[in-house]
């Protein structure tokens, strides 16, 4: 038992330790660092970045149009806040009591970080050594930099992103309940799950259809696992379900098709490099084009490795993300971040990668602090969100 909560230890350092160093400069009010300079609101700035206070709004009113007009002064429509899924604020609202709003928002944000980087642990020692595993993990904690940056503010994405790992995991270690289970929680996180569920349909379906060629309709039919298909579809219900509470909360049961431009998928793909983009904005986006190669490559990685679980999920999702028009498309990418993990295992436990990462510790912590500086929700009275 003290074996087990020994190595749990570490798990919960990596995850709370880059977090905490994150908030310092804030939480201390430092004007300036490494020549950085610093808003001095101290946590509020952490608070305030974006959408934190939209789900604190949600947290506090479960999206009543009449609470929402009373209470803040957004100039955003009532189905604007449909696009922010239920259970991420329903966390803020059930921890409130003993924290307050926005130190639940927080807290909510810290354990599922913790969670996902557990679950992370798990799932990669499906494919290395138990010490490679926590080298993995430790990278995992702080890389990409908009990973650490969205688990270090009030943010649904690590919860969100546990939960896919979480679901991959049972899904490939046969236990296709608790794939259900915790792909149905994602989808209450973030609309994006319904990607998995589409997922596991090929997975599923795509190699019955290639022994239909080897044997009768029939014995396939007979052969074919029910119960697969029956738990996953926990996940399209659950999505069902925010449909309907949004008919009920919302009188809108496509509430979320109507939350505005919060939906920035565009035909045809790649917009993302068109600059008048309302949520783009710059031509500077030369980076975009590394997301989409290691987004490729990885994917042939996964497919070299007969990875056919993780080959989907990354295909489909990042096919999605090429339709992406959004300056942030890193955030968009996070989910499939984990598995590209696997595709790049032998790189990442290679020396070179390891002193690669001990140099861009300090560019990842310095491109954090002046993220989180800049992407602030202006808000000039708290009381409502208190």
């Amino acid at each position: 038992m003290l074996k087990k909560i020994g190595k749990f230890i570490p798990i919960i350092l990596l995850s709370l330790i880059p977090t905490f160093l994150i908030w310092l400069p804030f939480f201390l009010r430092i004007e300036y660092f490494w020549t950085i300079p610093l808003p001095t609101n101290g946590m509020a700035t952490i608070v305030a970045n974006y959408d934190g206070p939209l789900f604190l709004a949600v947290a506090k009113t479960f999206y009543n149009p009449a609470l929402i007009k009373e209470m803040f002064s957004f100039p955003l429509p009532n189905e604007y806040y449909a696009a922010h899924f239920p259970l991420f604020p329903l966390l803020i609202k059930l921890f409130a009591s003993f924290f307050g709003f926005p130190y639940a928002m927080l807290f909510v944000t810290l354990i599922s970080s913790i969670f996902a980087i557990f679950i992370f642990y798990k799932f990669i020692n499906l494919y290395v050594t138990e010490k490679d595993a926590l080298w993995i993990t430790t990278v995992f904690s702080i890389f990409p930099a908009r990973w650490l940056i969205v688990r270090s503010v009030g943010s649904s994405e690590p919860l969100f992103i546990a939960l896919i790992i979480a679901s991959i995991y049972f899904f490939k270690n046969k236990k296709y309940l608790f794939a259900g289970i915790f792909g149905a929680l994602a989808q209450l996180t973030k609309s994006p799950a319904i990607l998995l569920f589409i997922s596991y349909i090929f997975i599923i379906i795509f190699p019955e259809i290639n022994k239909m060629a080897s044997i009768s309709l029939g014995k396939s039919l007979k052969s074919f696992e029910y119960k697969k298909l029956i738990y996953i579809f926990l996940i399209p219900l659950s999505l069902l379900g925010v449909f309907i509470f949004y008919k009920i909360r919302l009188n809108d049961f496509l509430a979320y098709f109507h939350s505005g431009d919060n939906i920035h998928l565009l035909f045809p793909p790649f917009q993302i490099f068109n600059y008048t983009a309302p949520w783009v904005g710059t031509s500077w986006l030369e980076e975009v084009i590394f997301v989409y190669l290691f987004g490729m490559l990885g994917l042939f990685n996964l497919i070299k490795q007969k990875e056919t679980e993780l080959a989907w999920f990354v295909g489909i999702f990042f096919f999605s993300i090429l339709f992406v028009s959004h300056r942030d498309i890193i955030r968009y990418a996070l989910p499939i971040v984990p598995f590209l993990f696997v595709a790049f295992k032998d790189n990442l436990l290679k020396k070179e990668f390891k002193f690669v990462m001990l140099v861009l510790i300090i560019p990842i912590y310095l491109f954090s602090i002046a993220f989180i500086s800049q992407n602030v929700m202006p808000i000039s009275d708290w009381s409502p969100f208190l």
